[in-house]
């Protein structure tokens, strides 16, 4: 490796992409080999899906902690993995990703970012998502500030006349979470069945017949706008009537579509588009690119934030190996191993004697 290459570009063991519960976790079981990564997301802030789509949402299967919301499970994360202060790169895409002839991989991203990579760990989810937008006529002008596809802060839809279009979870869940605290709220869904949980529909349906909110079947039509501002939606019911709905703000939860985005375009075998790993390195078609989480296919699949977090320890330990052909990569335990707890901080003094990137990048292949 030259200095002039090393000046251009961050210097890591490994790039992963993907700032989501398992791209957080893997950073924590590449800590505890010694090894130093560097994270990259498309979304300005970590959590991926649990911070973006569903913060306040109650987490039950992660071992040892019957509940917490999906946003404490990311603040618990980013508490456990500060020992090895990952390098975050957030707000940006990784563009490109070349295999070099030493093994190591340059990578870019498309806001210029370049690293010099022994291995690279995608932990991108199935890619980036994208919601399903309101097609009419004038919508974008309104999105952020009367129109949402997802909601920042519940608290500020208090006291408001809100519609919400949408069949599924997220649109029933955000009725039964709001109804508390809205001044009204309007479902509109296009049929009278449901892709949301049996139990939530029932719920829906009892405050309903109390009166505490409306349901309407039916598909918006278009927007009434007064002064530039959204008022209110005309609604094309099943029984024909098209009725106009006032409003203070719409929210549209009309699901969410992947976009695996460029890293189709990395030479790596797809599956449903999905990458293809093994069970035993968790590794793609190409040497040294691993792929854990729900962007990664193999018998017996199960998308599980569990699931992940299982794959990120072999993925660390096929990374290493990756790293040091030949060497032994010795299984140690947090509980005992006075290496792993200096790693962590928890004992000894001072920092665990450690490899660096540039020293593991000098060694013999």
């Amino acid at each position: 490796m030259s200095l002039e290459r090393s000046k251009l570009a961050t210097v890591t063991d490994v790039v992963i992409v993907g700032a989501g519960p398992v791209g957080l976790f893997q950073v924590f079981e590449l800590g505890l080999l010694g090894l130093r990564a560097e994270v990259v997301d498309s979304l300005p802030q970590i959590g991926g899906q649990c911070t973006e789509l569903y913060p306040d949402k109650p987490i039950y299967d992660i071992p040892a902690i019957p509940v917490l919301t999906a946003k404490e499970l990311i603040e618990r994360l980013a508490e456990q993995i500060r020992p090895f202060s990952p390098g975050l790169h957030l707000g940006q895409e990784v563009t490109e990703v070349k295999p070099r002839a030493d093994r190591r991989f340059d990578v870019v991203t498309n806001r210029g970012a370049r690293f010099d990579a022994g291995a690279v760990i995608i932990a991108g989810g199935v890619g980036s998502f994208q919601p399903r937008r309101l097609g009419i006529e004038g919508a974008e002008h309104h999105e952020g500030t009367s129109l949402h596809y997802k909601v920042r802060d519940a608290a500020e839809l208090a006291g408001r006349d809100l519609v919400i279009l949408g069949g599924g979870d997220s649109a029933l869940d955000w009725t039964l979470e709001l109804v508390e605290k809205a001044r009204s709220i309007v479902l509109i869904h296009r049929r009278g069945e449901f892709r949301a949980a049996p139990a939530s529909v029932e719920r829906m349906l009892a405050l309903r017949d109390e009166g505490r909110l409306d349901f309407i079947e039916g598909q918006v039509q278009s927007l009434v706008e007064q002064d530039g501002a959204l008022r209110a939606v005309r609604v094309l019911a099943r029984d024909g009537v098209t009725r106009t709905v006032s409003l203070d703000q719409l929210l549209v939860f009309w699901g969410l579509h992947p976009k695996l985005g460029p890293i189709a375009e990395w030479g790596l075998a797809l599956h449903r588009r999905t990458l293809a790993v093994d069970t035993a390195r968790f590794e793609t078609s190409v040497p040294g690119i691993f792929a854990v989480g729900d962007i990664n296919d193999y018998p017996g699949k199960k998308k599980l934030i569990l699931s992940g977090f299982h794959e990120t320890a072999l993925a660390a330990f096929a990374v290493r190996t990756h790293l040091n052909p030949g060497e032994k990569v010795h299984l140690q335990y947090t509980t005992t191993s006075p290496l792993l707890q200096r790693r962590l901080g928890v004992s000894g003094e001072g920092d665990a004697p450690r490899e660096d990137a540039r020293s593991l990048a000098a060694r013999p292949r």
